[in-house]
């Protein structure tokens, strides 16, 4: 049988993040091309725990329908959570939770937008986002990912130039795949640019709470006093990936469109999992738990920088991050990225190149991403060596 598919799924191809992953789960390869949390910074035995006190108290409650917005108790600790730790949430918001922030971001650009309407993104930006926004039919207008934050010249350009732009799409902190963080000074503008021109921005922040070097900064939504900006947030980098829980503040009325449309796609998200981050929240040392992980990931990043130092100078340019998950590295210029990689990839180290992250889908660029969470010491040790070996015989 002939398929015939939609016009914006035809139009999208494999991430080629997931097409690289497929050599992370094969023996003897390292994984610098995955962004998953450290193992060791998941609380296995914890949540284990709790799910088997959840099931011995409350089992239906766990395993039976409930309603689209959430689990209740979890829905508000998390907005007393979000206002004493991030100065968010006003009156006239609202929070729904999501399975996971990636529905957040889809949730957005189907009660938002139209097609053929424009999202202003970073470039480079989160190909899980842009993959989605191209699913929906939507234009993707890049501006330029600076050091501390998009351009903000060019986001005005943007804003002047592009017809019917909906929203804005920034991950302020700890950038992915960039792990830049953008300043407070560009906060605000990007704010109040928005404003001035009547579009909304999804500040996408799944990566604050691994922050382990630096200042803290103010999410752009502490800065909201006229409902322009929806939050996604996530437990996926702090408890669990496999979750799948995350949740959205944005205004009621924005919130009340994403419940009916969520209808339509899961009706709700797991309630069990919901239950058991409500729980860990609540009845664990929460703050401790997030103060281990950062203690993790800082020496894991310190590991792969400094190696990256000794090993890589004369090769590979970045800026070490404060937190997140990932370096974002700079090729010389000239060089063809795409074959680098494939040739990492035959020394069994897999890694992810920079254009998979693009807006514009023929740009190739040198710049590829490392991840330093998922890999072992060990396993950052030796990839250093073979990504040494990889450039020592590619850029001879």
């Amino acid at each position: 049988m002939e398929y015939h598919f939609s016009d914006n799924v035809s139009s999208l191809k494999p991430s080629a993040i997931r097409e690289i992953l497929k050599y992370t789960s094969v023996p003897g390869y390292i994984p610098f091309a995955a962004g998953n949390p450290a193992p060791e910074a998941i609380p296995s035995e914890a949540v284990a725990k709790i799910a088997e006190e959840i099931m011995a108290s409350s089992p239906i409650e766990a395993l039976q329908y409930s309603v689209t917005e959430g689990y209740t108790p979890l829905r508000d600790y998390l907005k007393s959570y979000l206002l004493k730790k991030h100065s968010i949430g006003k009156d006239f918001d609202n929070l729904i939770i999501t399975s996971g922030a990636q529905q957040a971001i889809s949730l957005t650009a189907m009660v938002l937008c139209n097609v053929g309407d424009s999202v202003i993104c970073e470039d480079p930006s989160f190909i899980g986002s842009l993959n989605a926004f191209r699913a929906f039919g939507l234009n993707l207008v890049g501006v330029k990912n600076e050091t501390d934050g998009m351009n903000i010249e060019a986001l005005e350009k943007a804003l002047k130039e592009t017809k019917n732009a909906r929203f804005i799409y920034t991950i302020p902190t700890f950038q992915n795949p960039s792990g830049t963080s953008m300043s407070l000074e560009k906060r605000k503008a990007v704010y109040a640019l928005a404003k001035k021109y009547g579009v909304m921005i999804l500040e996408d922040n799944p990566y604050s709470d691994t922050r382990f070097a630096g200042e803290e900064l103010p999410t752009i939504k502490s800065f909201d006093e006229d409902g322009i900006v929806i939050y996604a947030g996530t437990f996926s980098k702090v408890i669990s990936p496999g979750l799948r829980v995350g949740y959205c503040l944005a205004p009621a009325e924005v919130i009340s469109k994403m419940t009916v449309c969520k209808q339509t796609a899961d009706v709700h998200s797991g309630i069990l999992n919901q239950m058991i981050c409500h729980k860990f929240m609540t009845e664990t040392d929460y703050e401790s738990h997030l103060d281990r992980n950062r203690k993790i990931y800082r020496e894991k990043c310190s590991l792969m920088t400094k190696l990256l130092d000794e090993k890589l100078s004369k090769w590979l340019k970045y800026e070490k991050p404060d937190g997140g998950l990932f370096i974002w590295c700079q090729l010389p210029e000239n060089t063809d990225m795409p074959a680098f990689c494939k040739a990492a990839v035959d020394n069994k180290v897999a890694v992810v190149p920079g254009n998979a992250f693009s807006v514009d889908t023929s740009y190739i660029g040198n710049c590829i991403r490392l991840n330093y969470s998922t890999p072992t010491d060990e396993q950052i040790i030796t990839g250093m060596e073979l990504l040494s070996k990889t450039a020592e015989e590619f850029f001879k």
